[in-house]
């Protein structure tokens, strides 16, 4: 566990945004509360599209020295000046990234509910890992993470854990004191304001 008294803020973009109005979200967003990394999550495959807004993000992060990551996308990651990338299938593509991208690059890995995977992960030399999701959702299979994975890792395991996927303001009181990062998405997107609701999640903590 990282010896800050709270998790770090790890944002996940939209799965969908128009480029003429996230920018300024975000950076409102960063500018309201402090941030460590914003992975870049598009559904979309169209490669003009997410380079397009990995160059968008990228200026709002870099300019208040927060990390950017993107989803999947390793190739991007040079081309686009992006700071690493995050990868979706557990460990399974670590090495590859790593030695693709260099020891410099951020690779995080999501590694579902499975601490097997997790330390695996870690192993192959990722830089942090990710457990979800930690609330039920319609969407979900109904498999979420037992927060005692999150205990434990926080006791035994020095790597990173980020915290991700449906989460509420009862589940990051619980979380704030076993996990390095509580990640947040639509979670915050899809209100109105989501700087005043992201400060909500912030002031749970406790």
């Amino acid at each position: 566990m990282a010896e800050t008294e709270q998790p770090q803020i790890y944002l996940i973009t939209p799965p969908e945004f128009e480029l003429s109005v996230f920018p300024e979200t975000l950076a409102r967003v960063l500018d309201s509360h402090p941030v460590a990394c914003v992975r870049l999550e598009l559904a979309s495959r169209d490669e003009d599209r997410i380079a397009r807004a990995a160059d968008a993000c990228r200026e709002v992060t870099h300019a208040r020295d927060v990390a950017l990551v993107i989803d999947s996308h390793l190739m991007l990651v040079e081309p686009h000046g992006l700071d690493g990338v995050h990868l979706p299938d557990a460990a399974r593509s670590v090495r590859a990234a790593r030695k693709a991208l260099g020891e410099d690059a951020i690779v995080g890995c999501f590694c579902g509910t499975s601490r097997h995977d997790g330390m695996t992960a870690g192993e192959a030399g990722a830089d942090y890992i990710s457990f979800g999701p930690i609330g039920a959702t319609p969407l979900n299979d109904g498999n979420c993470v037992d927060l005692e994975v999150f205990d434990w890792w926080s006791k035994v395991i020095e790597l990173p854990v980020v915290a991700e996927g449906a989460l509420d303001e009862s589940l990051v009181a619980q979380l704030a004191a076993i996990t390095d990062f509580l990640a947040f998405g639509n979670e915050i997107w899809r209100e109105e304001d989501p700087a005043a609701a992201l400060g909500r999640f912030i002031a749970a903590m406790g």
